[in-house]
Formats: C-alpha cells, sequence, structure tokens
C-alpha cells in the first residue's frame, strides 16, 4: 500500500468510524496516528515519536495560558456577570422590533471577550436569554438560532483559547491575533445584528417589541457590566503597551477577576470549586486535542499528504485569491464534519505555509481561518454549540435549532468576504502590538 493511500485510509477511519462511534476527538486522532506511525515507519519509531512530540510541546511555558483564561472565564461565569451583561444589553435595544435577540447577541459578544468558549457561552445565554425570548413570545427559530450564533464569537473575540493554539501552533504572537481578533469579531458581531433585523422586518411577529426603559435605568444597567469593561481593557491595554506577555495576560485577567468576585462577594465557595473543576476539566480536553492532533499530524506527515495538497493547491491554475478561496471552502467543509480545534490543528501544518507561500499576511490568515470554522460549531453534523443549545431548550426540538442557525450563516459568509477583500480589517491593530 502506498503511503499515500495509507494517509487516506487513516483519515477515513477518523472521520467514518472513530467520530462516528462517539470516541473523543483527541483519543481518536491519537490512536489512529499512533497505529499509523507505526505501521508506516516502525512501531519502536512511534513510541518515540509520541513521547518525544508530547514531551516537547507540554513543556513549553506558554501553553499555560490555556487554562488561565478559562480559569478566568469560569471565575466571569459563576460570578453571574453573564446576568449583568444581558441585562445591560436588554435595557439599550430590548425596545426595537428584535431587540431581545440583539441584547442577547450583545451580550454574547461581552461575555465571549472574557470567556473564550462557545460552549460556555452557549450554555449562559440559553439560561438567561431564552426565558426572556419566550416570555415575549419570540419565534423559537430566531431565539435558537441567535444564541447558538452569537455564542460562536467566543472564539474569535479575545481571549481566545483557539487564537492561542493558533499562535502557539504557528509560532506567531498571540498578542496581534488576539487585536486582530477585534476587528473581526466586530464585523461578526454587525452582521448577526443585521440578521436579526432582516429576519424582523421579514417576519414581524417573530421578534414583538419589548418594554421599554429610560435613560437612568438604561446609564444605571451599565453599572453591572463595568468591572468586566474594565477587567478585558486591561488586559488588552497591557499587551499593548507590552506591560506583560500573553501568559502573563491570563493570569492577571484570573486574579483580578477573582478579587473582583471577592469584592462584590457574588461566589461562592461552591461557585469557586465549580469553576476550578470546569476549568480543569476544559483545559484537559483542550490539552487532549492538542495531544491528538500532534500525533495525527506527524503520522500525515510521513504519509506527505499534506505536502502533496499544499502543491497541489499552489499549483491551481487560479489566481491567488481564488486559492485562498479553495482553502477557505476547505476549512468550511471541514468545520462541519470535525471539531473546529482539532480541524484547525490537523490542517496547520498544511495550509499555513501555503498562505505565507502566497503572500498573505499570517496573523490575517490565523483570524479568517478562525471565522470561518465556527461555522462548523453551528452547522451538522457537528455543531456543537448547536447541540449546547438544543440541549438545554428541551421544549424546542433540534431540528427547528439547526433550521433557525441558517437564518445566521449569509453574516458568516459575507463576513468572510468582508475580510478577504479588506484585510486592514484584521491587521491594523495588530501592527501597533509589541509583542
Amino acid at each position: 500500500m502506498s503511503l499515500a493511500l495509507t494517509g487516506i485510509l487513516g483519515i477515513i477511519i477518523l472521520l467514518a468510524v472513530l467520530f462516528f462511534l462517539g470516541t473523543p476527538v483527541g483519543f481518536a486522532m491519537a490512536i489512529v496516528g499512533f497505529a499509523g506511525f507505526c505501521h508506516v515507519v516502525s512501531f519502536k519509531a512511534g513510541l518515540y515519536m509520541a513521547g518525544s512530540e508530547l514531551w516537547s510541546t507540554f513543556s513549553k511555558y506558554g501553553l499555560t495560558v490555556i487554562p488561565l483564561f478559562i480559569f478566568m472565564g469560569q471565575l466571569s461565569f459563576y460570578s453571574g456577570v453573564n446576568e449583568k451583561l444581558y441585562n445591560a444589553a436588554y435595557m439599550w435595544v430590548g425596545r426595537i422590533r428584535g431587540g431581545i435577540a440583539m441584547a442577547t447577541i450583545f451580550a454574547c459578544a461581552a461575555f465571549a471577550a472574557i470567556c473564550g468558549s462557545n460552549a460556555a457561552t452557549a450554555a449562559t445565554m440559553t439560561t438567561v436569554a431564552l426565558p426572556q425570548m419566550k416570555k415575549f413570545k419570540y419565534n423559537p427559530k430566531l431565539s435558537t438560532g441567535a444564541i447558538a450564533c452569537g455564542s460562536t464569537l467566543g472564539v474569535v473575540i479575545p481571549p481566545s483559547v483557539v487564537l492561542i493554539v493558533i499562535g502557539l501552533s504557528t509560532e506567531q504572537s498571540i498578542a496581534k491575533l488576539f487585536y486582530g481578533g477585534i476587528g473581526a469579531g466586530i464585523l461578526l458581531t454587525l452582521f448577526l445584528l443585521g440578521t436579526v433585523f432582516i429576519i424582523c422586518k421579514q417576519h414581524p411577529d417573530w421578534g414583538p417589541v419589548g418594554p421599554s426603559s429610560s435613560l437612568r435605568e438604561k446609564l444605571k444597567s451599565l453599572s453591572g457590566a463595568f468591572e468586566m469593561v474594565v477587567l478585558f481593557l486591561m488586559m488588552m491595554a497591557g499587551l499593548y503597551f507590552g506591560f506583560f506577555t500573553p501568559t502573563e495576560a491570563g493570569a492577571a485577567g484570573s486574579m483580578l477577576a477573582l478579587l473582583i468576585t471577592i469584592i462584590q462577594k457574588r461566589l461562592s465557595i461552591k461557585g469557586f470549586t465549580a469553576a476550578v473543576t470546569d476549568t480543569l476539566q476544559i483545559s484537559c480536553m483542550v490539552i487532549m486535542i492538542i495531544a491528538g492532533a500532534l500525533i495525527f499530524g506527524r503520522f500525515l506527515a510521513v504519509t506527505r499528504i499534506p505536502f502533496d495538497i499544499a502543491q497541489w493547491v499552489i499549483a491551481l491554475p487560479i489566481p491567488n485569491w481564488g486559492i485562498m478561496g479553495v482553502i477557505f471552502l476547505i476549512y468550511v467543509i471541514g468545520g462541519a464534519i470535525m471539531d473546529a480545534l482539532a480541524l484547525l490543528l490537523i490542517t496547520l501544518p498544511i495550509f499555513f505555509p501555503v498562505a505565507r507561500e502566497l503572500g498573505y499576511d499570517p496573523i490575517w490568515f490565523g483570524v479568517s481561518i478562525t471565522v470561518i470554522t465556527t461555522l462548523g460549531a453551528v452547522t451538522p453534523p457537528v455543531g456543537a454549540t448547536t447541540y449546547v443549545v438544543g440541549g438545554m431548550a428541551k421544549d424546542i426540538p433540534l431540528e427547528k435549532v439547526f433550521r433557525g442557525v441558517t437564518y445566521f450563516l449569509p453574516a458568516y459568509i459575507l463576513c468572510i468576504i468582508i475580510l478577504m477583500l479588506f484585510p486592514e480589517i484584521i491587521t491594523w491593530l495588530p501592527n501597533y502590538v509589541r509583542y
């Protein structure tokens, strides 16, 4: 059997067998990668590869940034900041038709900025926002679609675990990726809000007008979100002026979040214990995915499939933007059939060198593919974020949740097109960052 055929067989086993059997993504990639490497080279070489790759990767100090930012987000979640952010957004836009759905997207964006997790944002906003939209008789497709798609902002708006992993994998500045994510995150947020506006223009009964709020009530609501805005701005300012590195920013953010919750007396011992437990579980899951992707990536490397694909893409008789469009299409399809983080870790060694060879800015490429793979978080068959919303909204059929998501898909596609036409949206801020 040829090397290429061996690699293709490994990919088929990974996607068509292990994933659909429910094997955790990290373990599935590690099993196929290790077995495939042993088959191509030798069992002894496979053991050495697995040990050396894992040690060289997980002994890096920079990897500690992942649990630190996750811990910061969990502290904010268990201190009830989600309700504050939602109430503030609701006070300002709830009077507009579809305003509660818009408030939910605003709240998702704000919570994503301090959480960085799709699943956590989806669970939070489903708990807080869905009952309100049911109360005001919002159409279930609009309400669940807004929550599921708004929650994907968690991996675009910094601090984002996905952007951290991209930075570590490609040896790019995490701080610059964070600042690039701000422009892309704002753009995607605006397109999602615009989608709600258009839906409510076409179907006025889907998003009834909510009660009005006085200016005093609106201004008062901002105090509830003030602490978290300060937390976000202090981290980004520290990175911008070079006061600390991204890893140190995670530690500083976690400490500041802990101090805020202590001062406000909103975090119980039970809540703190839950935050620590969830941080450990999520961090272990992310690290296991990284480990599995490393082993699987080494297997693909010895089969030369990444190099063959890269050469095929570069040799396409189309302009550079067309080649980038093909790469983005591969990410859209891949994001719909497997975990976004796993997809990025597998494909970055293939397409990142291609993007640089074509002359594209590495920060722009890293942020752009993050936006693209968020599609996979809401589209079947994986659609992890949609499943979270559907699982918590027990009285709404999952099929209706997915139908609601489809109304928002053009917003992602339009966002990607704009980012390709105007890369400065991503690259402008990172040019001023020191790290």
